[in-house]
């Protein structure tokens, strides 16, 4: 969806993050803004040349809808298992709010455990960014460590960030260097 030239008022103050940086900063009620990446359920926006992200949360600031998560099918009992596959299916919901190719495709991810515990499942990953002075880290980190939390029986989740290896354009997936116009 190309949102680029539709300007957009916001209709209440909301938090947001600054892009790069990862400041966190207010979207006052009024302010003009543009959407310039819709994905994963957050918001990048264009505002006073600068990006900031907002979450799908406050995505009614903006007059979009808010995306409600994902309903699992069944409620998570005792005894049942967290399934690698959901959890990687969650990553690929996270993406870096100036790049439209989400953490798993992008090859950020480097390592992932699932460990029973007594009342549900902890949840481990290691991931690492494009750049290392990327100021959106931390922000990157959260969005996968909350919707982690959102899969029935992960009752704790761990999102380690690391340097070594050092990621390059390599590690990204076919389908992502395509979707990037790099083959």
């Amino acid at each position: 969806m190309d949102f680029s030239n539709e300007i957009i008022t916001v209709v209440r103050d909301c938090e947001a993050i600054l892009i790069p940086s990862g400041d966190p900063i207010k979207l006052l009620e009024g302010t003009r803004v543009r959407i310039t990446q819709a994905l994963g359920g957050d918001y990048t926006l264009f505002v006073n040349g600068n990006l900031a992200k907002i979450s799908g949360k406050d995505a009614d600031a903006i007059g979009m809808k808010q995306e409600e998560a994902e309903k699992p099918a069944v409620k998570y009992k005792p005894g049942d298992s967290v399934e690698e596959d959901s959890v990687w299916k969650q990553l690929r919901t996270v993406y870096d709010p100036e790049i439209p190719v989400n953490i798993v495709e992008l090859g950020l991810v480097y390592d992932l455990e699932i460990t029973h515990q007594d009342k549900g499942y902890f949840v481990k990953i290691k991931m690492t960014l494009t750049a290392p002075g990327c100021g959106m880290g931390p922000a990157i980190a959260q969005d996968a460590e909350d919707k982690l939390r959102s899969i029935p029986g992960v009752n704790d989740v761990l999102v380690e960030i690391v340097w070594e290896p050092l990621w390059n354009r390599d590690m990204m997936t076919d389908e992502a260097k395509l979707q990037l116009g790099m083959m």
